[in-house]
């Protein structure tokens, strides 16, 4: 059974749109997610990115939808774990996941391109000796999932405590290391998340290119961190997502806002060099409704996840991105064997 979500890049730019400034951008993300929850959408997912006009903060904003939603699971695609204190996201993922009920799946990872030069060493996150980025990253990732199962962290003070021994951050959340996911733009860092446990988040771009669509190179990804998972020895089923875009056109509206779908928007791969490595991602699937929905359905990677999230427009405010997901989720979702959530 099929889970869908929406993920949101949470753009916001002053010279136009209707996504005028970071006050808009996040209070509209609180009511997206809100009227996902009422249209029985399964997630609202939200990008960070720093230094940049989009979503940078994530823990008041999901502090935020947890408090006005009561059933919708909230989360990042992904956090950046370079600008992370893993401890201090410990405690904020713990209280937010307090907050909404055990709701939170929250996706980290290394972090994708960004437009500032080692931008995590200006929050004072430098890489010791010869590591790199994403071995800080990774480091960090590790004394994370430490923390939030609970693992000591300091001595206790005995003048004050009475006791000897070491204090694990507070609060704790009870079920949260079992909703961490990594976000994995190759196979290699997908089977790294299955050792520790992690689930997967697929990305939507993969750092290699062997030559077969994108969907079917993803799809292989799937199945290998599947076999990894379990022969790390853990005993429960992953959770696996891919995110795509889709654009069904029901209205003269749409065709006017998105464009005709015979100019090619989804006719290819998108294949180019990043990181120095070639790398493929995936096509925007845009037409009818029934067109939609025959596409996405023969995505093979879309057949192997168990959560697919639907990229919505955040600049063109709540209404078009409500528009479009009831549009999925009318005519879209359920060829790929989903039915909504009520409340």
């Amino acid at each position: 059974m099929k889970r869908i979500g929406l993920l949101s890049f949470g753009h916001w730019n002053a010279r136009g749109r209707r996504v005028r400034s970071a006050a808009d951008s996040l209070l509209q993300s609180i009511e997206l997610a809100v009227a996902a929850e009422e249209i029985g959408v399964d997630g609202a997912f939200f990008r960070v990115h720093h230094f940049e006009r989009q979503l940078s903060a994530p823990w008041p904003l999901l502090a935020a939808i947890a408090a006005r939603t009561s059933r919708i699971e909230l989360g990042t695609g992904v956090t950046d774990m370079r600008y992370e204190h893993p401890l201090d996201a410990a405690e904020e993922a713990a209280a937010v996941d307090l907050i909404s009920g055990g709701r939170l799946q929250l996706g980290i990872s290394r972090g994708s391109p960004e437009s500032a030069l080692h931008g995590s060493r200006a929050f004072g996150h430098v890489p010791a000796g010869d590591e790199t980025d994403a071995d800080l990253a990774r480091a960090k990732t590790e004394r994370f999932l430490r923390a939030i199962d609970g693992e000591g962290v300091v001595e206790a003070d005995p003048a004050v405590t009475g006791i000897h021994g070491r204090l694990a951050v507070q609060p704790q959340s009870p079920g949260l290391r079992e909703r961490i996911w990594w976000g994995a733009g190759s196979r290699a860092t997908a089977a790294w998340a299955a050792e520790r446990g992690m689930n997967l988040m697929s990305s939507t771009l993969l750092l290699e290119d062997t030559g077969v669509p994108f969907d079917v190179l993803q799809a292989q990804q799937i199945r290998e961190y599947r076999e990894a998972f379990a022969d790390a020895g853990w005993q429960r089923a992953p959770r696996v997502s891919v995110a795509r875009t889709v654009v069904p056109i029901v209205d003269d509206e749409d065709l006017m806002r998105f464009g005709d779908p015979a100019d090619g928007a989804d006719a290819a791969d998108q294949v180019g060099v990043l990181d120095g490595v070639r790398s493929r991602g995936g096509r925007t699937y845009q037409g009818s409704p029934g067109r939609v929905a025959r596409l996405l359905a023969a995505d093979e990677a879309v057949q192997e996840a168990d959560t697919v999230l639907f990229t919505v427009p955040s600049q063109l405010g709540v209404d078009a991105s409500v528009k479009l997901l009831r549009a999925i989720a009318d005519h879209v979702a359920p060829a790929i064997g989903w039915t909504p959530t009520t409340l």
